[in-house]
């Protein structure tokens, strides 16, 4: 069962998605030791919340992808455990959401389905530490343009997509990424969303999202694969990406599933540093 939790629930109680978030917490404070930390009240009761912040781990109950638990979360600083979203969960249960801000019958549904995810495997929704397995080491050149200074990694073990996105290959395990390009095109970045440990990947399926005050990034995978570590760091400081999206700023680690197969449909150094030069040339003119 879980408990012991200090549970953050969204506060869009004007959408169904915010109504079902506030009731998961409120059952999950009266089954069980878990505390409520009131998104609306957090703003002035700050210390309160914190503390019990600080002795509990922290469960995020986004209600859709404006993910307004998450960024007050990031914006106290504070370190979460397990994170879920209304709307990916509505998807993943194939369950309609209703428009009604009075729960029905299938967002009652929804909220059984997760509340017996939730208890019964607290391993399922897991944002934890990454334990890299191997040493990923980088050899870079680099491109200027203007002002902009450009390091696209080299070693032969990287491949990319075009979508601006890196896979470093050892073994059957390959860390993933977004390259300089993408970091300086966003300018600064705000939020981080990673994917969920076990979760598994298709090529060029999404991998996680990046936020700036620009726009919205998704990570598109070079390889299929099984999520088995994530870089929480980003979670608090996603300006990590900034300062170097290879070393600090990397994504997620995968154990792959078709190595050779993927890699046909991906590019090496070469290949790919022509486009980068070709799409910073015609941004920038």
């Amino acid at each position: 069962m879980l408990e012991n939790y200090a549970i953050l629930p969204c506060n869009g109680l004007d959408k169904s998605a915010g109504v079902i978030s506030g009731e998961i917490a409120k059952r999950l404070c009266e089954s069980a030791e878990n505390q409520t930390i009131c998104p609306v009240f957090y703003r002035v009761s700050e210390k309160k919340y914190n503390r019990i912040a600080g002795e509990h781990p922290v469960l995020v109950i986004d209600g859709c992808q404006t993910r307004c638990a998450t960024k007050l979360a990031a914006e106290k600083n504070l370190k979460i455990s397990k994170k879920i979203t209304i709307t990916e969960e509505a998807k993943t249960h194939n369950v309609e959401l209703s428009s009604n801000l009075r729960l029905l019958e299938n967002d009652n549904a929804l909220i059984e389905k997760i509340l017996t995810a939730l208890n019964q495997s607290e391993d399922k929704l897991p944002i934890i530490p990454a334990e890299p397995s191997v040493t990923y080491d980088f050899e870079y050149e680099t491109y200027q343009h203007g002002k902009f200074i450009f390091r696209v990694p080299k070693n032969p073990e990287v491949y990319y997509n075009e979508n601006d996105c890196w896979a470093y290959v050892i073994g059957n395990h390959a860390r993933i990424g977004v390259t300089d390009f993408v970091q300086q095109n966003l300018s600064d970045i705000l939020y981080f969303t990673p994917p969920e440990i076990g979760d598994e990947i298709d090529q060029f399926g999404e991998i996680g999202e990046i936020e700036s005050s620009k726009s919205v990034f998704e990570l598109i995978s070079p390889f299929s694969g099984k999520v088995i570590a994530i870089n929480s760091p980003l979670e608090q400081k996603p300006e990590l990406l900034n300062e170097n999206p290879y070393e600090l700023g990397w994504v997620a680690e995968i154990e792959l599933t078709d190595i050779e197969g993927d890699k046909e449909l991906l590019i090496g150094f070469d290949q790919y540093l022509k486009i980068m030069k070709k799409k910073v040339e015609d941004l920038n003119g």
